[in-house]
């Protein structure tokens, strides 16, 4: 393994790896679902100095100084509130996963149908982590790390994302747009296995960047996963 998959590799692992009990990206969907917000005013502006910094420069060449600086604060404040700079990152890309889960569930809210909320969930979600300078940058330097970072979690990251969506289909049970007996769990998989095997590995066949061409692969090979509308109970 060359310098540059081993720095690439170290980033991913602030994304995917579990921290005590939780993954960042659990605790990420936690904070999204609860509605957990930060009112540390010093704290978001170092988050978002760091987060400056880090699209900017990168994080292996940006330093707790860089971002004390950019924040306008000492290096010793920034320490008061991040005890390292892997602290930092760490809260850094949860914030930026957070506002994921937050955009989500407010572009979701647009769609008229259980079909449309699909659809636009599927496209919503490779757009903005595609185009997050930060993860879709990390994502875009070394691809073919991406996938073993989300096996070598024993499936944890996987299983935080359908558990989200899990969650949204069987919404779609209660107010009976979805058949009653569809297996909320097995069709998030899917859907969530597919949406990341277009993060992790790049088509020849469908332009990623295209909205409209990836709502047509939504509309023909996810919705019928949700199959006949069913009645409520």
């Amino acid at each position: 393994m060359n310098s540059q998959e081993v720095i690439v590799e170290s980033a991913l692992s602030v994304l995917m790896a579990p921290s005590d009990s939780e993954s960042l990206l659990e605790r990420a969907y936690i904070d999204a679902v609860e509605q957990v917000d930060d009112t540390d005013e010093l704290r978001a502006r170092i988050l978002d100095a760091a987060y400056e910094q880090f699209c900017r420069m990168g994080i292996r060449r940006s330093t707790m100084e860089d971002v004390a600086r950019r924040a306008g604060v000492s290096r010793i404040t920034v320490y008061r509130r991040f005890a390292s700079k892997d602290a930092l990152v760490e809260h850094v890309v949860r914030r930026e996963f957070r506002r994921y889960f937050d955009r989500f569930l407010i572009d979701i809210e647009q769609a008229r149908t259980a079909a449309d909320r699909v659809v636009l969930g599927f496209v919503s979600s490779l757009r903005a982590i595609r185009r997050n300078p930060l993860i879709g940058g990390l994502i875009a330097a070394e691809p073919d790390l991406l996938v073993p970072s989300m096996i070598n979690d024993g499936g944890r990251t996987l299983a935080t994302v359908r558990q989200f969506v899990a969650g949204q289909l069987r919404r779609e049970q209660r107010a009976g747009n979805v058949s009653s007996d569809l297996d909320t769990d097995l069709v998030a998989e899917l859907m969530v296995r597919i949406s990341a095997s277009f993060l992790a590995i790049p088509s020849r066949v469908i332009d990623l960047d295209d909205d409209g061409q990836l709502a047509g692969v939504a509309r023909r090979f996810l919705v019928p996963m949700l199959g006949p509308p069913g009645s409520p109970d």
